[in-house]
Protein backbone atom coordinates (compact mmCIF):
# COMPACT_ATOMS: atom_id res chain seq x y z
CA UNK A 1 0.00 0.00 0.00
CA UNK A 2 3.06 2.41 0.82
CA UNK A 3 4.30 1.94 -2.57
CA UNK A 4 1.00 2.34 -4.33
CA UNK A 5 0.99 6.29 -2.54
CA UNK A 6 -1.45 7.69 -0.42
CA UNK A 7 -4.48 8.07 -2.23
CA UNK A 8 -3.22 7.25 -5.78
CA UNK A 9 -5.90 6.05 -8.00
CA UNK A 10 -4.16 2.74 -7.66
CA UNK A 11 -4.03 2.49 -4.14
CA UNK A 12 -8.52 3.83 -4.16
CA UNK A 13 -8.67 1.23 -6.48
CA UNK A 14 -7.39 -1.54 -4.13
CA UNK A 15 -9.13 0.19 -0.94
CA UNK A 16 -12.46 0.28 -2.79
CA UNK A 17 -11.86 -3.67 -4.06
CA UNK A 18 -11.19 -5.18 -0.58
CA UNK A 19 -14.43 -3.67 0.47
CA UNK A 20 -16.38 -4.51 -2.26
CA UNK A 21 -15.39 -8.10 -1.29
CA UNK A 22 -16.08 -7.55 2.31
CA UNK A 23 -19.53 -5.53 1.69
CA UNK A 24 -20.23 -8.71 -0.38
CA UNK A 25 -19.89 -11.17 2.19
CA UNK A 26 -21.46 -9.16 4.56
CA UNK A 27 -24.64 -8.92 2.61
CA UNK A 28 -24.80 -12.55 2.74
CA UNK A 29 -23.43 -13.72 5.73
CA UNK A 30 -24.46 -11.48 8.65
CA UNK A 31 -27.07 -11.08 10.59
CA UNK A 32 -28.08 -12.31 14.62
CA UNK A 33 -26.26 -15.08 16.00
CA UNK A 34 -28.44 -16.19 18.40
CA UNK A 35 -30.37 -17.50 15.35
CA UNK A 36 -29.82 -20.80 13.50
CA UNK A 37 -27.82 -21.42 11.09
CA UNK A 38 -24.54 -20.21 12.95
CA UNK A 39 -22.87 -17.38 10.68
CA UNK A 40 -20.10 -18.97 9.38
CA UNK A 41 -17.85 -16.67 11.67
CA UNK A 42 -14.49 -18.75 11.71
CA UNK A 43 -14.17 -18.57 7.90
CA UNK A 44 -14.99 -14.98 7.79
CA UNK A 45 -12.07 -14.44 10.26
CA UNK A 46 -9.48 -17.13 8.41
CA UNK A 47 -6.21 -15.38 6.78
CA UNK A 48 -6.52 -17.68 4.24
CA UNK A 49 -10.02 -17.04 3.31
CA UNK A 50 -8.83 -13.25 3.15
CA UNK A 51 -5.89 -14.39 0.64
CA UNK A 52 -8.67 -16.46 -1.58
CA UNK A 53 -10.66 -13.75 -1.78
CA UNK A 54 -7.87 -11.11 -2.58
CA UNK A 55 -7.19 -13.44 -5.46
CA UNK A 56 -10.14 -12.53 -6.79
CA UNK A 57 -9.57 -9.16 -7.22
CA UNK A 58 -9.31 -7.37 -10.71
CA UNK A 59 -6.25 -5.05 -10.70
CA UNK A 60 -7.29 -3.41 -13.63
CA UNK A 61 -10.92 -1.92 -12.81
CA UNK A 62 -13.64 -2.56 -11.04
CA UNK A 63 -15.62 -5.47 -11.09
CA UNK A 64 -19.54 -4.52 -10.61
CA UNK A 65 -20.72 -8.11 -9.91
CA UNK A 66 -18.51 -9.00 -7.16
CA UNK A 67 -20.05 -11.96 -5.13
CA UNK A 68 -19.71 -13.46 -1.60
CA UNK A 69 -17.33 -15.72 -1.54
CA UNK A 70 -17.85 -19.52 0.88
CA UNK A 71 -16.18 -18.78 4.25
CA UNK A 72 -17.24 -22.79 4.75
CA UNK A 73 -14.15 -24.06 3.01
CA UNK A 74 -12.48 -22.65 5.68
CA UNK A 75 -13.95 -24.06 8.61
CA UNK A 76 -16.24 -26.98 9.45
CA UNK A 77 -19.46 -27.59 7.56
CA UNK A 78 -21.12 -27.18 5.19
CA UNK A 79 -22.80 -24.09 3.31
CA UNK A 80 -26.83 -24.54 3.83
CA UNK A 81 -27.37 -21.89 1.53
CA UNK A 82 -25.04 -22.54 -1.86
CA UNK A 83 -27.82 -22.47 -3.78
CA UNK A 84 -29.09 -19.12 -2.66
CA UNK A 85 -24.99 -18.13 -3.33
CA UNK A 86 -24.91 -18.78 -6.79
CA UNK A 87 -27.52 -16.75 -7.38
CA UNK A 88 -26.57 -14.17 -5.33
CA UNK A 89 -27.16 -10.67 -7.05
CA UNK A 90 -28.99 -11.32 -10.29
CA UNK A 91 -32.01 -9.97 -9.14
CA UNK A 92 -30.73 -6.15 -8.48
CA UNK A 93 -31.81 -3.25 -10.37
CA UNK A 94 -29.70 -0.53 -11.27
CA UNK A 95 -29.84 2.76 -9.95
CA UNK A 96 -31.62 5.51 -12.28
CA UNK A 97 -29.52 8.99 -12.56
CA UNK A 98 -32.95 10.83 -11.64
CA UNK A 99 -32.01 9.41 -7.68
CA UNK A 100 -28.75 11.43 -7.80
CA UNK A 101 -30.02 14.06 -5.80
CA UNK A 102 -31.85 11.87 -3.11
CA UNK A 103 -28.48 9.78 -2.97
CA UNK A 104 -26.39 13.04 -1.99
CA UNK A 105 -29.19 14.23 0.84
CA UNK A 106 -28.90 10.93 1.57
CA UNK A 107 -25.20 11.03 2.51
CA UNK A 108 -25.69 14.14 3.89
CA UNK A 109 -27.86 13.53 6.52
CA UNK A 110 -25.83 9.81 7.43
CA UNK A 111 -22.82 11.90 8.11
CA UNK A 112 -24.46 14.26 10.63
CA UNK A 113 -28.03 12.76 12.07
CA UNK A 114 -29.21 9.85 14.12
CA UNK A 115 -25.65 7.97 15.47
CA UNK A 116 -22.79 9.64 18.16
CA UNK A 117 -19.84 7.75 18.68
CA UNK A 118 -18.09 8.38 21.82
CA UNK A 119 -14.24 7.31 22.87
CA UNK A 120 -13.34 7.03 26.83
CA UNK A 121 -10.11 5.68 28.80
CA UNK A 122 -8.83 6.31 32.09
CA UNK A 123 -5.15 6.18 33.35
CA UNK A 124 -6.28 2.17 34.93
CA UNK A 125 -6.66 0.91 31.56
CA UNK A 126 -10.65 0.77 31.03
CA UNK A 127 -11.62 1.52 27.43
CA UNK A 128 -14.50 2.31 26.32
CA UNK A 129 -15.42 2.39 22.02
CA UNK A 130 -19.66 3.57 21.72
CA UNK A 131 -21.33 4.37 18.43
CA UNK A 132 -25.19 4.44 20.35
CA UNK A 133 -28.16 5.08 17.23
CA UNK A 134 -31.66 4.68 16.61
CA UNK A 135 -34.61 6.53 17.06
CA UNK A 136 -33.94 9.17 14.98
CA UNK A 137 -36.55 11.47 13.69
CA UNK A 138 -38.65 10.53 11.83
CA UNK A 139 -39.67 7.69 13.93
CA UNK A 140 -42.44 5.75 15.14
CA UNK A 141 -43.40 6.28 18.91
CA UNK A 142 -45.12 4.16 21.17
CA UNK A 143 -48.51 4.37 22.11
CA UNK A 144 -48.41 7.74 23.75
CA UNK A 145 -45.28 6.60 25.69
CA UNK A 146 -43.16 8.97 23.90
CA UNK A 147 -40.57 6.08 23.66
CA UNK A 148 -38.96 6.25 19.61
CA UNK A 149 -39.11 2.85 18.25
CA UNK A 150 -35.54 2.12 16.47
CA UNK A 151 -35.97 2.02 12.88
CA UNK A 152 -33.17 -0.66 12.79
CA UNK A 153 -35.61 -3.27 11.37
CA UNK A 154 -35.01 -1.74 8.08
CA UNK A 155 -31.84 -3.49 7.82
CA UNK A 156 -33.83 -6.90 7.85
CA UNK A 157 -34.86 -8.73 4.63
CA UNK A 158 -37.62 -10.48 3.70
CA UNK A 159 -36.46 -12.51 1.10
CA UNK A 160 -33.83 -14.93 2.01
CA UNK A 161 -31.73 -15.30 -1.13
CA UNK A 162 -31.08 -11.64 -0.74
CA UNK A 163 -28.87 -12.40 3.04
CA UNK A 164 -29.89 -15.95 4.08
CA UNK A 165 -29.07 -15.01 7.70
CA UNK A 166 -30.86 -11.72 8.30
CA UNK A 167 -34.87 -12.42 7.30
CA UNK A 168 -36.62 -11.11 9.70
CA UNK A 169 -38.70 -12.95 12.62
CA UNK A 170 -40.17 -12.46 16.14
CA UNK A 171 -37.23 -11.39 18.31
CA UNK A 172 -34.27 -11.75 16.19
CA UNK A 173 -32.13 -8.70 15.76
CA UNK A 174 -31.06 -7.10 12.66
CA UNK A 175 -27.52 -6.51 11.19
CA UNK A 176 -26.56 -3.29 11.93
CA UNK A 177 -23.71 -0.69 10.34
CA UNK A 178 -22.63 0.22 13.85
CA UNK A 179 -18.51 -0.35 14.14
CA UNK A 180 -17.52 1.11 17.37
CA UNK A 181 -13.79 -0.52 17.33
CA UNK A 182 -10.54 -1.12 18.98
CA UNK A 183 -7.37 -2.17 18.22
CA UNK A 184 -4.49 -4.43 19.98
CA UNK A 185 -0.69 -4.60 19.42
CA UNK A 186 1.28 -6.98 22.37
CA UNK A 187 -1.66 -7.60 24.06
CA UNK A 188 -2.29 -3.85 24.83
CA UNK A 189 -5.01 -1.36 23.60
CA UNK A 190 -3.24 0.74 20.09
CA UNK A 191 -6.77 2.82 18.95
CA UNK A 192 -10.18 2.96 20.57
CA UNK A 193 -12.11 4.94 17.55
CA UNK A 194 -15.44 4.98 15.65
CA UNK A 195 -17.64 6.99 13.15
CA UNK A 196 -20.87 7.94 12.05
CA UNK A 197 -22.71 7.70 9.17
CA UNK A 198 -24.32 4.31 8.03
CA UNK A 199 -22.59 1.72 5.67
CA UNK A 200 -19.98 4.55 5.37
CA UNK A 201 -18.71 3.87 8.85
CA UNK A 202 -17.09 0.80 8.18
CA UNK A 203 -15.25 2.20 5.55
CA UNK A 204 -14.03 5.69 7.04
CA UNK A 205 -12.14 3.57 9.95
CA UNK A 206 -10.34 1.42 7.51
CA UNK A 207 -8.76 4.00 6.27
CA UNK A 208 -8.27 6.10 9.30
CA UNK A 209 -6.66 2.71 10.43
CA UNK A 210 -4.54 2.71 7.36
CA UNK A 211 -3.88 6.36 7.71
CA UNK A 212 -1.74 5.23 11.19
CA UNK A 213 -0.25 2.07 10.63
CA UNK A 214 0.58 2.56 7.06
CA UNK A 215 1.22 6.13 6.54
CA UNK A 216 2.53 7.20 9.53
CA UNK A 217 -0.41 9.79 10.14
CA UNK A 218 -1.02 11.12 13.72
CA UNK A 219 -4.13 10.14 15.39
CA UNK A 220 -5.51 14.34 14.42
CA UNK A 221 -4.25 13.53 11.18
CA UNK A 222 -5.63 10.57 10.09
CA UNK A 223 -8.87 11.62 11.88
CA UNK A 224 -9.22 14.40 9.30
CA UNK A 225 -7.64 13.28 6.22
CA UNK A 226 -9.61 12.49 2.66
CA UNK A 227 -11.83 9.31 2.49
CA UNK A 228 -12.95 7.81 -0.39
CA UNK A 229 -16.84 6.11 -0.04
CA UNK A 230 -18.03 2.88 -2.03
CA UNK A 231 -22.02 1.97 -2.74
CA UNK A 232 -21.19 -0.89 -4.10
CA UNK A 233 -23.00 -2.83 -1.32
CA UNK A 234 -26.56 -3.43 -0.21
CA UNK A 235 -28.21 -0.17 2.04
CA UNK A 236 -28.89 -1.22 5.03
CA UNK A 237 -31.63 1.20 4.83
CA UNK A 238 -34.20 2.34 3.14
CA UNK A 239 -35.24 0.50 -0.13
CA UNK A 240 -31.30 -1.12 0.04
CA UNK A 241 -30.08 -0.16 -3.16
CA UNK A 242 -26.64 -0.74 -4.77
CA UNK A 243 -24.70 1.62 -6.61
CA UNK A 244 -21.98 -0.41 -8.59
CA UNK A 245 -18.82 1.25 -9.14
CA UNK A 246 -20.05 5.34 -7.40
CA UNK A 247 -17.55 6.58 -5.72
CA UNK A 248 -16.98 9.97 -3.67
CA UNK A 249 -13.90 11.88 -3.31
CA UNK A 250 -12.59 14.54 -1.48
CA UNK A 251 -13.02 17.75 -3.40
CA UNK A 252 -9.18 18.66 -3.54
CA UNK A 253 -8.14 14.98 -5.16
CA UNK A 254 -6.16 15.70 -8.12
CA UNK A 255 -7.83 15.79 -11.32
CA UNK A 256 -5.24 13.15 -12.96
CA UNK A 257 -6.22 10.73 -10.74
CA UNK A 258 -10.16 11.36 -11.02
CA UNK A 259 -9.01 11.04 -14.48
CA UNK A 260 -7.25 6.97 -13.75
CA UNK A 261 -10.51 6.28 -11.89
CA UNK A 262 -12.93 7.05 -14.68
CA UNK A 263 -10.86 4.69 -16.81
CA UNK A 264 -10.95 2.06 -14.25
CA UNK A 265 -14.99 2.20 -14.50
CA UNK A 266 -15.64 4.50 -11.62
CA UNK A 267 -18.52 7.04 -11.44
CA UNK A 268 -16.56 9.38 -9.26
CA UNK A 269 -17.96 12.37 -7.19
CA UNK A 270 -16.22 14.97 -5.46
CA UNK A 271 -17.57 15.92 -2.19
CA UNK A 272 -15.97 18.65 0.77
CA UNK A 273 -16.67 16.17 3.04
CA UNK A 274 -16.18 12.29 2.59
CA UNK A 275 -16.00 11.03 6.22
CA UNK A 276 -18.38 11.72 9.43
CA UNK A 277 -16.45 12.74 12.06
CA UNK A 278 -14.32 10.64 13.36
CA UNK A 279 -13.23 10.19 17.37
CA UNK A 280 -10.29 8.38 17.91
CA UNK A 281 -7.83 7.80 21.18
CA UNK A 282 -4.23 6.66 19.95
CA UNK A 283 -2.29 5.01 23.23
CA UNK A 284 1.43 5.86 23.54
CA UNK A 285 3.11 2.84 25.50
CA UNK A 286 6.09 4.40 24.58
CA UNK A 287 5.77 7.50 26.20
CA UNK A 288 3.22 7.14 28.59
CA UNK A 289 0.74 9.03 27.25
CA UNK A 290 -2.84 9.23 25.00
CA UNK A 291 -3.59 11.01 22.45
CA UNK A 292 -6.82 12.01 21.30
CA UNK A 293 -8.17 12.67 17.74
CA UNK A 294 -11.71 14.37 16.66
CA UNK A 295 -12.14 15.13 12.84
CA UNK A 296 -13.39 18.67 11.99
CA UNK A 297 -16.60 16.99 9.80
CA UNK A 298 -18.72 17.78 12.78
CA UNK A 299 -19.69 19.06 15.99
CA UNK A 300 -17.39 16.57 18.16
CA UNK A 301 -13.95 17.34 20.45
CA UNK A 302 -12.60 15.92 22.77
CA UNK A 303 -11.61 16.47 27.19
CA UNK A 304 -9.16 15.38 29.34
CA UNK A 305 -8.93 15.60 32.81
Amino acid sequence: LQAMGYNSARYMHTVYQVMNHAFADRDFYYGDPYFPPEEPVEGLLSKQYAKARVRKFNLKENDPKVKPGDPYRFQAGRNPYLKHLNEWGTMEEEVVESDALYAFRELEEEFFTGTTSMQTTDTEGWVVSITPSGAWIPTVIAGKTGVGLSQRAQSFVLNEKENPYNVIAPGKRPRATLTPAMALKNGKPYLSFAVQGGDTQDQNLLQFFLNMVEFDMNVQEAAEAANINSYQMYSSFGDHKKEAGRLTVQEDTPPWVIKELKEMRYKVEKRAITSGPINAIFFDWEHGSFWGGSSHHGEDYGIAW
